[in-house]
């Protein structure tokens, strides 16, 4: 029930560079984009299955993270991303205890496939390779509190972008998830209408894509963009029960971004995004809000800023 994808969606205009595996850009070689991002994610009716309901045991929850991010450009076709964050959650009613501590840690490589450019503006396509795994032993068997899903991942993500050379633009990636098993801290478990003598849970793979639309031009970037994830495998959460690691997490959202680069000091950027559920299933109806600052480096001096 807690947000299990968290659609980065990281955008850069000059002088800096800031780019995520879903969207269109790339940091030019030898530039070193980092920074933290702190987000914020609130529910207080969730989805147990088709229906929507609220749940007095927990209130309103709330989930909070620090993300430590950063991108490397290995040359102007191929970077390489990395994050980490810390999490906590809580419930505002019940007794139910939140959970913190160090989630997953995520690397990607993106490398730019194809690059054609027109009188009225440039595509690209991108392929994209990631890896996370858990980064400490957090407890997975308490949603909608736990910090993680705690299964190691594999996934790969195409993207295609196009953007008019008067500054708008239009993007849209999808990606599939393959989650290794994950195991309980007791011998046995009841889901999906079966009975289970042993630790191990087989987790269910994803699909997701984003779509975005926004204006890049000079120090100012904002877009509009729609997310959805499907679950593929699971099943509902039981009437009046806690949800299970393996449920199905089905979600369609929308959402903003905005990024503003500063003029004095150079190479940093505002971020905020905000976006809100629209529909699920077994997840919370969620209002998120995320805010960063990041600031890039430039080790080639002959590099030139451009909105590549």
């Amino acid at each position: 029930m807690r947000r299990i994808l968290q659609v980065l969606i990281v955008t850069a205009a000059l002088p800096a560079f800031a780019q995520t595996p879903t969207d269109g850009l790339m940091m030019p070689a030898k530039s070193f984009c980092t920074g933290v991002m702190y987000q914020n994610d609130q529910w207080h009716e969730y989805w147990e299955g088709s229906l929507k309901r609220d749940n007095l045991n927990i209130g309103t929850l709330t989930t909070q993270s620090l993300m430590y991010y950063g991108v490397y450009g290995v040359s102007n076709k191929l970077n390489v991303i990395a994050s980490v964050p810390y999490v906590w959650t809580k419930a505002s009613m019940g007794t139910l205890a939140g959970q913190q501590g160090l989630q997953d840690l995520t690397l990607a490589a993106k490398y730019n496939l194809l690059k054609s450019e027109s009188a009225t503006g440039k595509l690209k396509v991108f392929a994209v390779g990631s890896f996370s795994t858990p980064l400490t032993n957090y407890t997975v068997d308490f949603f909608p509190l736990s910090i993680g899903m705690g299964a190691t991942t594999l996934a790969g993500r195409l993207t295609t972008n196009y953007l008019l050379t008067k500054g708008w633009y239009a993007n849209v990636s999808g990606g599939y998830a393959w989650r290794s098993n994950v195991k309980l801290d007791r011998p046995a478990y009841f889901t999906d209408g079966q009975y289970f003598s042993t630790n191990e849970v087989q987790m269910p793979n994803a699909l997701d894509y984003v779509v975005s639309f926004g204006y890049n031009k000079n120090a100012f970037r904002a877009e509009l963009f729609y997310a959805q994830m499907n679950t593929l495998g699971g099943g509902d959460i039981r009437r009046q029960d806690m949800p299970f690691v393996s449920n199905k997490m089905n979600f369609q959202k929308v959402g903003t971004t905005i990024m503003y680069y500063l003029s004095n000091p150079k190479n940093v950027v505002l971020r905020a995004v905000v976006s809100e559920t629209l529909a699920g299933r077994n997840v919370g109806q969620t209002f998120s809000y995320q805010l960063g600052l990041l600031y890039t480096f430039n080790f080639n001096k002959d590099v030139q800023s451009t909105n590549e």
